[in-house]
C-alpha cells in the first residue's frame, strides 16, 4: 500500500514538474523586445517658408513678367539650393511712398509670421519731394512693422537700397547729379536703421547705376530695371536668404 501511495506521489510530482516547465517555455516564446530604429534623415518633412514682399514698382516688377520680379527670380533661386517657398505674398504698387505702403499694410493686415520679409520702399519719397526727417521716421516704422511679420526675427527681414533712377531715359532733361546725391541720402538713412534694428541689408544701387552704359539693364519704359538687372538682386538675396536658413 504504501509502495503504491509512493508511485503515486511521485507520478504527480513529475506532472507538476512538467506543467511548470511547459508553462515556462510558453512565457518564453510569446514575449520579445522591439526595437524601433531613429527616423533617417531622409524622412524628415521639409516645409516651404513663407515670403511677404513689400514696396513699390521696384518690388511689384513694374514693366516686366511677374516672373522677372527680383522676388520671383530670389525664389526660383532658392529653390535650385534646395530652399522651397510658399507662393509669394506682395503688398507694393507701382508709385507708393513709404506712407502708401504704410496705409496699405494696415488695410491688407497680412496674417505672419512670415520666414522671410523683404522691404524697398523710398524712391518715390524723393520723387516727389519729401524730406528725409519724415522718411526717416517712416522708415523706421516700416522696419519696425517687418521685424514684426517676421515673426519678430530681424535676421528674417531684408532691406534692400533704392535704385538709382538718374541713369535712365526717363531722367533725360532732369538733374541727374542731384537725383543722383539725394537717392544717396535717402540710401544712407535705411542703412543706418536697418543696422540699428539688425535687419539685413543689399545694397544694389551700384549694380543699377550701370545701366548708363548697358542699355539691356533698363525695361522697356525706359524708367525700370529690366528682368536681367532683377536677376543680379536675386542671385545677392538669395545668397543673403540661405545664410539665414
Amino acid at each position: 500500500m504504501k509502495s503504491k501511495l509512493k508511485v503515486i506521489v511521485t507520478l504527480l510530482l513529475l506532472v507538476a514538474a512538467s506543467s511548470y516547465t511547459m508553462g515556462c517555455n510558453k512565457t518564453a516564446t510569446t514575449t520579445s523586445v522591439i526595437t524601433i530604429p531613429p527616423p533617417s534623415d531622409t524622412t524628415k518633412t521639409i516645409m516651404a517658408k513663407t515670403y511677404l514682399a513689400l514696396g513699390d514698382s521696384y518690388t511689384i516688377g513694374q514693366s516686366v513678367d511677374s516672373s522677372q520680379r527680383y522676388p520671383a527670380q530670389t525664389a526660383l533661386w532658392l529653390s535650385n539650393n534646395g530652399i522651397t517657398l510658399k507662393p509669394i505674398q506682395y503688398i507694393a504698387t507701382t508709385g507708393w511712398t513709404t506712407i502708401d505702403l504704410q496705409n496699405a499694410i494696415t488695410s491688407v493686415n497680412p496674417q505672419g509670421p512670415f520666414d522671410i520679409v523683404s522691404l524697398l520702399i523710398g524712391v518715390n519719397d524723393q520723387y516727389r519731394g519729401y524730406d528725409t526727417g519724415g522718411y526717416t521716421i517712416r522708415f523706421t516704422q516700416l522696419l519696425q512693422k517687418s521685424i514684426q511679420l517676421a515673426g519678430n526675427k530681424p535676421n528674417h527681414v531684408f532691406v534692400l537700397s533704392i535704385p538709382d533712377y538718374s541713369v535712365t531715359p526717363f531722367a533725360n532733361g532732369s538733374n541727374k547729379m542731384q537725383i543722383s546725391k539725394q537717392i544717396d541720402n535717402f540710401n544712407s538713412i535705411n542703412k543706418r536703421i536697418t543696422a540699428n534694428f539688425n535687419c539685413n541689408y543689399l545694397y544694389i544701387t551700384d549694380s543699377t547705376r550701370l545701366a548708363a552704359t548697358d542699355a539691356s539693364l533698363i525695361a522697356y519704359d525706359g524708367l525700370h530695371p529690366s528682368g536681367k538687372e532683377y536677376k543680379v538682386w536675386s542671385d545677392l538675396l538669395g545668397r543673403q536668404i540661405k545664410a539665414v536658413f
